[in-house]
């Protein structure tokens, strides 16, 4: 019985012919592993979350999330164009003052 059974305290190589249990451990699994131990246990173990509802809306948010970095990213690097040609506006207008 997996819920009577201790999960060990830290993630180790599981036999590679077990069907839900591969020896590659994901940097999700980390994360998951560190929140709760438990938890990465079980899902080690075969067993997955039940409450899907709550699952998708995270990954919603998540997905949002990194659509709106992205248009940050795309309005930094605007930003930075457009002062770099304003620099060299600056440049050109200055040299053509001086002669």
């Amino acid at each position: 019985d997996h819920a009577t059974t201790r999960p060990p305290d830290l993630p180790t190589k599981r036999p590679p012919d077990h069907p839900t249990m591969s020896s590659t451990i994901r940097a999700s699994e980390i994360g998951q592993w560190v929140y709760c131990h438990r938890a990465w246990w079980l899902a080690r173990q075969g067993h997955h979350n039940r409450n899907v509802a709550a699952l998708k809306a995270g990954s919603v948010a998540h997905e949002q999330h990194a659509r709106q970095v992205a248009g940050a990213h795309r309005t930094r690097t605007l930003a930075l164009a457009t002062l770099a040609l304003g620099l060299i506006i600056l440049v050109i207008a200055l040299l053509s003052m001086a002669f």
